[in-house]
């Protein structure tokens, strides 16, 4: 089994501590979100694991042995951290055919990840010609080069179309089924809650949540309900008998906070009345995460700072 493990990790620059007697553990067969406001130190974190910069205290393994370790390290871990930093004067191709030699691999599996990144169009064109979504793509087919169990990306829907978005989101969650190690970066938060099983959550280089989306999401709400019936005013008046608040909605329904759809639904049947809607809500991963981390962000217009908004 290939964890990616954080034990008591600190870095620190001159006075700035990027990241803060960080510990947890990245396992296989899920998506991981990595998440945190800029300046969290979520960067910083993968560069540690990738043995780019070095601690300043504790440990960062993959599988159990650092990083710099690994032989052939590419057919262990595939990385993108920044889709700029290939060459521009390279083709794709010819980019991938050095990363390929370097770690023992063959000429096949460039068309294989170029086939997969659909880029087999442009192997032979120069990456300073590639625009930002191209040069993503061309960045995630390097990490998946080595066929790694592990993969981690910063940011990979960066610059991508709504299609490119589509393909990583359904990627991830393909190599996670195939029980790999994901950790993936991202500030958005749509976007995350439709790959990611489990979120690792920082706040100025501070662990704030480790723990699997659905938990996440339910310690930052409380259960409300909303509900439209044909008998509006009989539902209101019972369920204020019963102790509930009910707030009337302008679309005619009611929200019920402190209650779940069943214990509704239930009263409702009891009583014989009809009911058209009833549906639990649940605060989103934005609203969530923004709730978390709104004493750990560095910078914050104050319409954020000060109001969070609601789901519809």
């Amino acid at each position: 089994m290939t964890n990616i493990d954080v034990q008591q990790l600190t870095k620190e620059y001159g006075a700035n501590r990027a990241v803060d007697d960080l510990t947890f553990s990245v396992g296989p067969g899920r998506v991981t979100g990595f998440l945190g406001p800029n300046g969290a130190g979520k960067s910083t974190t993968m560069r540690l694991v990738l043995g780019l910069d070095r601690p300043t205290a504790g440990r960062a393994t993959i599988g159990g042995r650092p990083y710099t370790t690994l032989d052939n390290p590419l057919r262990r871990v595939g990385a993108l951290l920044d889709a700029q930093a290939a060459h521009g004067s390279r083709t794709a191709r010819n980019h991938l055919l050095a990363l390929a030699v370097s770690n023992s691999l063959g000429a096949r599996r460039v068309e294989e990840v170029l086939e997969e990144a659909g880029l087999s169009e442009v192997g032979g064109a120069r990456i300073k010609t590639f625009s930002l979504g191209m040069r993503q793509r061309l960045g995630i087919a390097a990490a998946l080069l080595g066929d790694p169990e592990v993969v981690m990306l910063d940011e990979p829907s960066n610059g991508l179309d709504p299609e490119g978005i589509i393909w990583i989101r359904e990627l991830m969650k393909r190599l996670a089924r195939e029980g790999r190690t994901v950790l993936v970066s991202s500030h958005l938060m749509n976007e995350t809650s439709s790959f990611a099983d489990h979120l690792v959550v920082l706040g100025r280089g501070r662990l704030l949540a480790d723990l699997p989306m659905r938990e996440f999401l339910e310690s930052r709400s409380r259960p409300r309900v909303r509900v439209r019936t044909t008998e509006p005013t009989r539902l209101h008046d019972i369920l204020l008998r019963k102790g509930y608040e009910p707030t009337q909605d302008g679309d005619g329904r009611w929200t019920v906070e402190g209650a779940k759809a069943g214990e509704i639904g239930a009263l409702a049947a009891a009583e014989g009345i009809a009911v058209l809607e009833l549906a639990d809500e649940q605060v989103t991963l934005e609203q969530a995460y923004l709730d978390l981390t709104a004493d750990a962000t560095e910078f914050a217009s104050a319409s954020t700072s000060n109001t969070a908004p609601r789901e519809n």
